[in-house]
């Protein structure tokens, strides 16, 4: 490895793509600390969504700091952690990959009754609500996507680095996660 890993590093895609996870896996293998915008920024106990004011007061105060690993942004709230990223990893996987992950972690959830968000579980009710999380990753799909293209349209953003597969995402984790050579510019992985 030539270059010290990203110390600021937003990760970036659609809900079920494993932002979480990878995120998780990055801090591991750099030892940059790892915050959550779910439990850290946006939910309360009892899937009660955080103020706005406070999520923007917790994502500012986060993103001032000078090491960090987010999982995600919130629309909201975006802006002030992405101009402050040293790099956006955007999992760019097919909707079919993202969609099974995010279905499969619901079911596993549900019948675990494993906690999330501050302690709140997914029940088959709240699965199937009209703001249920596998609804949001239809009516957000387009948007997330949307976002991460006007990052790399913009020569202010920091650099974003794509991924089409997980086991790229992964080989990059395990390589030393080295920052990409041409800041400002989009790698893309794993497009074969």
């Amino acid at each position: 490895m030539t270059g010290v890993p990203a110390q600021r590093v937003l990760f970036h895609g659609v809900t079920g793509s494993g932002k979480t996870s990878a995120a998780h896996a990055y801090a591991e293998a750099t030892g940059v600390p790892e915050f959550s915008a779910d439990d850290d920024i946006g939910w309360l106990p009892a899937w009660t969504g955080r103020p706005v004011e406070d999520q923007h007061r917790i994502a500012a105060d986060l993103a001032a700091q000078d090491r960090w690993v987010l999982d995600s942004a919130y629309s909201a709230w975006r802006h002030l952690v992405v101009t402050r990223a040293e790099l956006v990893v955007f999992l760019d996987y097919p909707r079919w990959l993202s969609l099974g992950r995010l279905v499969r972690r619901t079911i596993r959830r549900i019948v675990t009754k494993e906690p999330v968000c501050n302690g709140n579980t997914e029940t088959l009710r709240r699965a199937l609500a009209n703001d249920s999380i596998i609804r949001w990753h239809f009516r957000t799909f387009s948007r997330k996507k949307d976002a991460i293209s006007q990052i790399i349209a913009d020569p202010s953003m920091p650099p974003v680095l794509s991924f089409r597969r997980p086991r790229d995402l992964d080989a990059w984790i395990a390589a030393g996660a080295e920052p990409p050579s041409a800041a400002g510019s989009e790698s893309s992985p794993g497009l074969s």
